[in-house]
């Protein structure tokens, strides 16, 4: 065998490894198939997940013929998983079958919930990777590579109805920055980009915490959903991340940018219903940051 095919081989071989390895780390998985959420993946790691359509649920489904409680899934060690009812109305069904007590999960086995089917990938499987991808590709902005629009929307529903059933705080980070046409007129489309891809770096790596979703909700709009935390704190978190922004550097050709942010906060309280209600409260703040002379935080007030 030549060197060069050696070579060819032992990368080949190494890129296998790298990805049997990056495998390794996820956790077992429910990938919805089909429906309305096809192609969603839910993370299920040691001891008990729960799903139904109460938002107390690990896995939260709100759909037709899903009971409140719905089915159960227990791993003592993160590799081997059972299943079984949770005193569902209309039954949960393993492949086709009707569950009647803890059954073992195996890889492709199909959970059947309502008009929802989730397929079982175990740990340790490298198909789990393509999915993921398949899911980032869905879920973010290719640009600032934040979670889009649509990913927030969803989430900032959950999180709502959560908080609803749980009393658990909840706050809302939205934030415009300022006169963003201008510096496109100015210094052109490409340094309005650079802005955005930089700033959406230095606040995923200075102020976004792993539960947190931080998404861009459109041109240079952006949200930082907050679970587990009160107005107060949430005041706090975007006080220091507008002094962030203020005090970066962004240098484009040369050229240090005029870069700044109006910032509204919201939390869920009485008169929250969804998510919507609580985004309008933090958009109302923000419209208050730009009255009174942009570049600062407000919060709602009403």
């Amino acid at each position: 065998m030549s060197d060069d095919s050696t070579i060819v081989i032992t990368d080949i071989k190494a890129a296998l490894s790298a990805t049997d390895r990056e495998a390794e780390e996820k956790d077992a998985a429910l990938l919805a198939v089909g429906g309305p959420i096809n192609g969603t993946l839910f993370d299920i790691g040691t001891g008990e997940t729960s799903c139904g359509r109460s938002a107390q649920n690990t896995i939260p489904l709100e759909f037709q013929g899903v009971s409140r409680s719905q089915f159960v899934v227990h791993s003592n060690d993160g590799y081997n998983f059972v299943v079984n009812d949770a005193g569902s109305k209309n039954g949960t069904f393993l492949n086709n079958q009707k569950l009647v007590g803890p059954t073992p999960l195996n890889k492709g086995d199909i959970i059947k919930v309502g008009s929802i089917a989730l397929r079982f990938l175990p740990k340790g499987d490298p198909e789990r990777l393509t999915y993921d991808k398949l899911s980032m590709d869905a879920n973010t902005d290719g640009l600032t590579s934040c979670y889009n629009k649509m990913y927030f929307n969803n989430q900032c529903e959950l999180e709502v109805k959560k908080s609803k059933v749980t009393g658990t705080p909840l706050a809302l980070i939205l934030f415009d920055l300022d006169h963003f046409k201008n510096l496109n007129d100015n210094y052109g489309h490409d340094a309005g980009d650079y802005v955005l891809k930089d700033l959406s770096g230095i606040i995923r790596k200075n102020g976004v915490r792993d539960p947190d979703i931080f998404a861009r909700y459109g041109g240079e709009e952006f949200v930082i959903l907050l679970p587990m935390t009160n107005l107060k704190q949430g005041y706090e978190i975007a006080e220091r991340l507008r002094k962030l922004v203020e005090d970066y550097q962004f240098i484009y050709d040369d050229q240090r940018l005029p870069v700044t942010a109006s910032i509204g906060v919201a939390d869920y309280r009485q008169g929250v219903l969804n998510g919507n209600d609580l985004f309008r409260r933090a958009d109302n703040a923000v419209y208050m940051a730009k009255d009174n002379g942009r570049n600062q935080v407000q919060f709602f007030k009403g």
